[in-house]
């Protein structure tokens, strides 16, 4: 951790940020039974949480497990902590194993060839900086996703590439259970 960083940002709590995030804060509070340090940072900001609350809300065709596939690939590709472990919390709601957690974040998933082709379309998008290959495009449409899912895929790329970089830059403490790590 960035201590240096650490120093920069806090989390603010409810009494610090604006009328409209304390209201997001209580729905967050309602919906999730806390607010996570990650959503209050974006609170620094009077409009990035709704901005980024109504993305991560918007409808998609890639829901699910598929999303926390996305999820747990690109915050693995990131080396976001943070986000390692909080979708790892959430990959178990959603029936991932232990092992196939860990296996999705090395950018498979040979359990289910499907969702095996997302985490493999994920991980070339992510390392290629979204300039992915035909062929990488065509192994994921042969595995049974749409064109629209891909978009929903890339949408869904982004949004987690927004959390994973605010965490690396804020450095604020995670409030989730730590995610076990990834041997090499």
């Amino acid at each position: 951790m960035n201590t240096a960083t650490t120093a920069l940002f806090h989390v603010p709590s409810r009494d610090e940020v604006s009328p409209v995030n304390q209201a997001l804060f209580d729905n967050l509070q309602k919906g999730l039974g806390k607010v996570p340090n990650l959503y209050a940072t974006l609170a620094h900001s009077n409009q990035a949480l709704s901005s980024y609350l109504a993305l991560q809300n918007a409808k998609s065709s890639v829901t699910g497990k598929a999303r926390e596939v996305i999820n747990l690939v690109v915050s693995q590709y990131n080396g976001c902590e943070y986000c390692l472990a909080a979708h790892t919390v959430i990959g178990k709601m959603h029936g991932f194993s232990d092992a196939q957690l860990l296996e999705i974040r090395s950018g498979r998933a040979s359990f289910d060839p499907k969702l095996d082709a997302l985490a493999r379309f994920t991980r070339r998008v992510v390392e290629a900086r979204g300039h992915a290959s035909a062929e990488d495009l065509q192994a994921a449409l042969d595995a049974g996703w749409t064109r629209e899912n891909v978009v929903d895929a890339i949408v869904t790329i982004g949004d987690k590439v927004i959390t994973n970089y605010l965490h690396g830059v804020t450095q604020v403490p995670v409030d989730f259970p730590a995610a076990p790590a990834l041997k090499a």
